[in-house]
């Protein structure tokens, strides 16, 4: 795995490049984050480490701001560079957010990864020392590292902003946050005159994404509640709060807690937690994308709570029995029925 030595926040002052890359990729990471929960401090750690604030080789030619190698099942194309050793492939994707996207997949299939997911996404810590523990780095003080690059840029706040838990800020972060928020005014007002921009371009990856950046997603209001709704596979959710059930939720929207759980495929036993997608209209049939690996654990209804696909749907495509669920590392399919051997 690439790793880049950097001296960051040399100074009292944050380092530009460092407010910079966060304004540009935090909207990126935050919904990664909601997606496979993965928390989005670490993924803007690793990426502000392992390309040298955006600015490395790997980063600037290939598009890869984590440092990850070819490794056998990958199909993308390619870019060789010198690492550990002479002319090391590695991957080549066709954006950042492209890059972003295979970060959180790479991290999601391998199973020496597996056991982060037993972490909260809110313990930065826990998957600073468990990524160090997993070998994706061969420097020791990795872990370190990370959790250095969190602490002195406040990243921990983006996790609380992807499962919407409000916290409060102090003086310093909230100078640090007009500085990062004044940056991506900028990087918006020059994208918008891009039309090669990053988040349009298609990805080089045999799993695509449906999701978007943060920033395309609608916000409603509902009464005296404000819940933001997003939209994954075309279906709208909202991110559940701290001590919210199913009858708050169906409450704010109009809705009987029934019919929430029956969009949501829960049972008694499905009570909801901070930070869960809830969806507040029936799940589709399918996915755009074709396939996801099962994890170690994973349920059938984690995967269509994942891709917004309706459970029986899910079931039906897998050639799956009703409480049947996947083995590690088995593929699933989301888009086309799973062809009969």
């Amino acid at each position: 795995m690439l790793f880049v030595l950097m001296c960051f926040f040399c100074s009292a002052q944050p380092d530009p490049l460092v407010i910079q890359y966060i304004a540009k990729y935090k909207g990126i990471a935050i919904q990664e984050m909601r997606a496979y929960r993965i928390p989005a401090s670490i993924t803007l750690a690793q990426g502000l480490l392992e390309s040298a604030n955006g600015k490395s080789e790997l980063a600037v030619k290939a598009n890869n701001h984590f440092g990850i190698k070819c490794k056998s099942d990958w199909t993308g194309q390619k870019y060789y560079y010198d690492d550990d050793e002479k002319n090391e492939c590695f991957r080549k994707y066709s954006s950042d957010s492209a890059s972003y996207l295979d970060h959180s997949v790479f991290l999601t299939t391998r199973q020496n990864y597996a056991f982060l997911f037993q972490y909260s996404p809110m313990d930065y810590k826990a998957w600073a020392y468990g990524l160090k523990k997993a070998g994706y780095a061969t420097n020791p003080k990795y872990a370190e590292l990370l959790i250095k690059i969190i602490q002195e840029n406040r990243l921990s706040y983006y996790d609380s902003v992807a499962f919407n838990i409000d916290i409060s800020m102090n003086k310093t972060d909230v100078q640090l946050e007009k500085k990062i928020s004044s940056e991506q005014a900028t990087i918006i007002l020059k994208d918008s005159t891009n039309k090669t921009s990053d988040h349009k371009q298609a990805l080089q990856h045999p799993i695509e994404s449906n999701i978007k950046n943060e920033n395309d997603f609608p916000e409603i209001i509902i009464g005296e509640c404000s819940r933001k709704v997003y939209t994954n596979n075309g279906v709208n959710y909202i991110i559940a709060r701290k001590y919210d059930t199913y009858y708050l939720i169906a409450k704010d929207f109009d809705l009987e807690a029934y019919d929430v759980r029956k969009y949501n495929d829960a049972t008694q036993k499905n009570a909801v937690r901070e930070g869960d997608i809830i969806y507040i209209q029936p799940k589709e049939k399918r996915n755009n994308i074709e396939f996801h690996t099962a994890l170690q654990g994973e349920t059938m209804r984690d995967i269509s709570q994942k891709y917004a696909i309706q459970l029986s749907s899910l079931l039906k495509k897998n050639h799956m029995a009703v409480n049947q669920e996947p083995v590690h590392l088995q593929k699933i399919w989301l888009k086309n029925n799973k062809p009969e051997n």
